[in-house]
């Protein structure tokens, strides 16, 4: 009797990542609640992404550097214990337990997002590994869809079901569809060379970049809600719809950057990151009402969508094969970037308002575009350029 096939790859790491955003979602509409709760300031209360963020990080270079002993069925599973971290910020009853379990949401997020996008390479059969890297990569924004107008729903009563709600229900939801994947493709993610990783051309300024552009992504999203709420007086309801909304742009980002993919990864990184930092002033210096800012926060969500399908890709190009130790990397560099982003984002908040927060992650956006400059294909590129001109003008 023929063997049954379960869920494929691209089906199984959507929810997976699915699962990982919902963790992350939950804290930016919900702050300033967090926040009176505890009696703490909006500021210090966006500081509990940083915690989970430096777990998140440390854990993920752990798993760069001992992921030789891992395989991606074990890493998976163990990750999306998300659901506990989850249910220890709903029932915390000081800050500091919610604090504790944050962390224990950093060490979970390590895991799924470093074994999600190695596995959306080591599974997907010849030729489909962009496809299932975008539908993998779907499944972050469709949290925010789906997600935000129920946080902000369920927030209304008390914001402690908003961990319950999404992250808990959907951590649960993609360990159950993990156990049932489809297991042809076999299961790669022992021996992976960290070492050999850093020796690869290109890798540091790829590794550079996305810690920056994240830093300036990750900064925007942790203070978005406390952006509309202070700025324009909107409800978490309302902020909760916005940013739902405003995620759907994601979505087409996402699927214009895997076409522009088939041309090489390093250009649309460029292009994206350049236009992220421009999108993000405008947004929050324009100051032009809530409407305006809502579409102008889509827009910047389709830029961040392009850069970070074609980020992935090109760490995955530079790897010289090492999935897994470039994906740990660049979960690494995700989550430092969220801390940077929180903290920056922080100091520029409390001495020059939203406005100078903007113009903070523009600058940072700005340099993540320089830095895909000095990874191999345009390095390569602009040797051969020179080579040329050398020969036809004989010029140095």
């Amino acid at each position: 009797m023929k063997r049954r096939r379960g869920l494929p790859p691209s089906a199984v790491l959507f929810a997976v990542l699915f699962a990982a955003q919902a963790s992350i979602l939950v804290l930016s509409p919900i702050l300033a609640q967090v926040g009176a709760d505890f009696g703490v300031a909006t500021s210090i209360a966006a500081q509990l992404r940083s915690v989970s963020g430096v777990t998140a990080g440390i854990a993920a270079l752990v798993v760069a550097v001992t992921g030789g002993r891992f395989r991606l069925s074990s890493l998976l599973p163990t990750g999306l214990l998300l659901a506990a971290g989850s249910m220890g910020s709903a029932l915390a009853p000081t800050f500091a337990v919610l604090v504790a379990a944050q962390s224990v949401i950093g060490l979970g997020l390590a895991m799924v997002l470093s074994g999600g996008l190695a596995a959306s390479e080591s599974w997907a059969a010849d030729g489909e590994s962009a496809r299932v890297l975008s539908w993998a990569l779907i499944g972050q924004p469709v949290a925010w869809i789906v997600g935000q107008p129920v946080v902000g729903w369920v927030a209304g009563t008390d914001w402690r079901w908003a961990w319950v709600a999404v992250p808990f229900v959907s951590s649960l939801v993609a360990l159950a569809v993990v156990a049932v994947r489809d297991r042809s493709a076999g299961d790669e993610g022992r021996g992976c060379d960290p070492v050999g990783l850093w020796r690869q051309p290109g890798v540091k300024p790829w590794a550079i970049g996305e810690l920056l552009g994240f830093s300036a992504w990750g900064g925007t999203l942790v203070y978005a809600g406390a952006f509309f709420v202070e700025t324009y007086g909107a409800s978490v309801g309302l902020t909760g719809l916005i940013l739902g909304a405003g995620a759907a742009a994601y979505l087409p980002g996402n699927f214009v950057g895997r076409r522009w993919l088939q041309r090489g990864p390093a250009a649309p990184l460029v292009v994206f990151a350049l236009g992220g930092g421009a999108v993000v002033v405008v947004l929050t210096v324009a100051d032009a009402g809530t409407a305006f800012s809502a579409v102008v926060f889509g827009v910047l969500a389709f830029l961040a969508a392009g850069r970070t399908i074609a980020g992935a890709a090109l760490g995955l190009r530079v790897s010289g094969g090492r999935r897994l130790a470039a994906m740990s990397v660049r979960t690494a560099m995700l989550q430092f970037g969220y801390l940077a982003g929180s903290v920056l984002g922080g100091v520029a908040l409390s001495r020059w308002g939203f406005a100078g927060m903007g113009w903070a992650f523009g600058a940072l956006f700005a340099a993540a575009a320089v830095a895909p400059a000095f990874t191999g294909s345009l390095r390569d590129r602009a040797a051969a350029g020179l080579l040329r001109r050398h020969r036809r003008t004989g010029s140095p």
